[in-house]
């Protein structure tokens, strides 16, 4: 192979190095940008959390805590008639007190 062999030789091995290092440096530029974008994701979330405004507080128990209240005056006086029995006043009153 001849001076003119050699050469067209050498520049197919560094077209060839050069294009597989052009798709390497691509591949590895586009891995980084996917982590930059998912850094950036994530701290916009970590943002959005840290504004967001806080939680409504629950309702007042107060309607519920009425109810119970009424619910055991009117079984006190359904007791107190004789209609109800002691257990079964404490059966019922057990019931409305949730446990």
């Amino acid at each position: 192979m001849g001076l003119i062999g050699g050469i067209a030789r050498t520049a197919v091995v560094a077209g060839t190095a050069t294009a597989v290092s052009n798709r390497v440096s691509r591949r590895q530029g586009n891995r980084w940008a996917e982590k930059d974008q998912q850094a950036a994701e994530a701290e916009a979330y970590e943002q959005q959390q840290a504004y967001a405004p806080p939680p409504e507080p629950a309702a007042p128990a107060a309607p519920a805590q009425d109810d119970m209240l009424d619910q055991l005056q009117k079984l006190g006086e359904l007791k107190a008639a004789g209609v109800l029995t002691e257990e079964e006043f404490a059966a019922q009153k057990a019931k409305i007190l949730g446990g």
